[in-house]
């Protein structure tokens, strides 16, 4: 049995409001205190954080307060981006980074999303750094070309003191909101190849030691079968932590995988 510990991770993306944030804050922390085999990450819009992070720290939950993005300088003339700063001024305790709809919505760059990744582990953060091909690379083959070389470059110049507090999020593009999903054994195959990766670019402990999550399309219904999975650590959610009734079962699912 690996001992990574499993990781599960909600990411609200332009969701929830003044209200309902908090208000699902507040179910997910009641919900996961009774899975403590499991750590337990929510990721709201910026104009929540605070209210979110509060809900949390009125529960005994353990769960983190996460960034879904920031900024990688400190501060400066950068209109509408948040610094590394002020989320920790929000008690932020882990980023996203490279996440597909940065990438492909909003044109993000290996080279950003590397100096973001940076950042965000200098500063003393955690970091999930998301890689994962398109529809038209997995059907034309290209899978592991492209979650190499993001993963090559999101990690370059970070050092393997730091690997510590970096998880990798394995996300398909093709099954991110789609209902589609990879089976077990082909995203088992995905996140296999990219512990092999790891252990080229650092040590095999450190491959060994760091977490690999799954996201696309993951929810109750296949959370059991993704996450027997020896190489999946737990997951990256997207719509399914909208819903505290649709999320606890995942996180249910990822502490049983940690026994």
């Amino acid at each position: 049995m690996s001992t990574r510990k499993p990781y599960v991770g909600g990411n609200w993306k332009m969701n929830t409001g003044r209200e309902s944030g908090p208000a699902l804050a507040r179910e997910v922390a009641s919900g996961a205190a009774q899975h403590r085999g499991c750590e337990v990450a929510v990721f709201p819009p910026f104009p929540f954080l605070l209210a979110v992070g509060e809900a949390l720290g009125a529960r005994d939950s353990g769960v983190k307060l996460g960034a879904q993005d920031c900024y990688f300088q400190p501060s400066g003339a950068f209109t509408g981006e948040v610094s590394i700063g002020m989320l920790q001024d929000c008690g932020v305790a882990v980023v996203l980074t490279g996440h597909s709809e940065r990438r492909h919505v909003l044109g993000e760059t290996d080279a950003i999303v590397n100096a973001k990744t940076k950042a965000v582990l200098a500063a003393g953060l955690e970091c999930v750094l998301c890689i994962g091909e398109l529809l038209e690379e997995r059907e034309a083959g290209k899978t592991d070309d492209v979650n190499e070389r993001q993963l090559r470059a999101g990690l370059a110049g970070v050092p393997s003191e730091q690997m510590a507090r970096l998880t990798i999020a394995y996300e398909p593009v093709w099954a991110i909101g789609t209902g589609r999903v990879a089976t077990a054994v082909d995203a088992q195959d995905v996140h296999r190849k990219i512990r092999v990766l790891l252990g080229s670019l650092y040590a095999p402990a450190v491959a060994g030691a760091t977490r690999i999550l799954y996201g696309g399309s993951l929810k109750a219904s296949n959370a059991s079968e993704l996450l027997a999975q020896p190489d999946i650590d737990g997951g990256l959610v997207g719509g399914a932590s909208l819903q505290a009734a649709e999320f606890l079962p995942i996180i249910a699912a990822a502490a049983a995988r940690g026994g």
